[in-house]
């Protein structure tokens, strides 16, 4: 029973891997683009399960204890917090980690070459001007594209407005 809870390395060693893959995967992701995550795709969750089994090992070292366990989830809870904690209080860090918002249209003129570069379809920049109550693009002050990956649409101030 006790071997369930025998390293096979010294602690230190699971909380550098937790470290090492943690900042690897965050700038995977934050390179890969700005997709919400309500916004994934069934390719996305297939990618994510895929990438999470990918560094599994890196991380654990071969290791099944849950003693390994327990410490690769708190050092990465904790790293998530911190990271947080540090985007909350420093804008250029957060700038950093977020990345800065992208301004897809403007005044009723379509940046294409901008979606295609933020890999953003003409279908999902439909889909955000209906629920805006966009009727035409015409009606577009400014679209951008958070960076949460949600497109935010302000109308002009001419544009029909729902009831």
């Amino acid at each position: 029973m006790a071997e369930i809870f025998q390293l096979s390395a010294p602690w230190w060693h699971f909380a550098l891997r937790a470290v090492a893959v943690y900042v690897l995967v965050m700038l995977l992701v934050r390179l890969s683009g700005k997709r919400a995550v309500g916004q994934f795709t069934p390719f996305d969750l297939v990618l994510l399960i895929l990438i999470g089994n990918a560094v599994q090992n890196g991380m654990n070292g071969g290791d099944n204890s849950l003693t390994g366990a327990v410490i690769l989830a708190v050092c990465l809870i904790a790293l998530n917090y911190g990271v947080a904690f540090v985007a909350a209080r420093s804008p250029r860090a957060r700038t950093f980690i977020e990345g800065k918002p992208v301004v897809l249209a403007r005044d009723g003129k379509v940046f294409r070459e901008v979606l295609k570069r933020e890999l953003v379809s003409n279908a999902d920049f439909l889909e955000a001007m209906r629920e805006t109550g966009c009727s035409g693009i015409e009606h577009i002050r400014v679209a951008t594209l958070e960076t949460n990956g949600r497109i935010s649409i302000v109308l002009s101030d001419d544009a029909p407005r729902s009831a």
